[in-house]
């Protein structure tokens, strides 16, 4: 079991920028890894995700402002979040996709607003 740790939350005011973090207790390379959030009052869901080889793949919602990476070496993975809008707001979760017997973490929540 791999546990995820992320980090890097905060306030920004609409149109700023933050980078999130994400360390893993265990070996990633064999995982495709993804971002996931969750808004209050709403279900977890997917934003963007890196395969193994380093493919990424975006929901509509944040393509062209999100940008995901990963680094086996350090078995961590960023999200650097651009033009944030207040639809942004949510708890941000790190995990590999399928999630499987890994196990999440406790998030690190990002307000938008002014």
């Amino acid at each position: 079991q791999i546990q995820f740790v992320e980090s890097g939350g905060g306030l920004v005011q609409p149109g700023g920028s933050l980078n999130l973090s994400c360390a893993a207790s265990g070996d990633i390379s064999y995982y495709v890894m993804a971002w996931y959030r969750q808004p209050p009052g709403k279900a977890r869901e997917w934003v963007a995700m890196i395969a193994r080889g380093g493919t990424t793949t975006y929901v509509d919602d944040v393509e062209g402002r999100f940008t995901i990476s990963r680094d086996n070496a350090r078995n961590s993975v960023s999200l650097r979040m651009n033009n944030m809008i207040p639809e942004d707001t949510a708890a941000y979760y790190c995990a590999s996709r399928p999630l499987g017997r890994n196990l999440w973490g406790q998030g690190t929540q990002v307000t938008v607003s002014s």
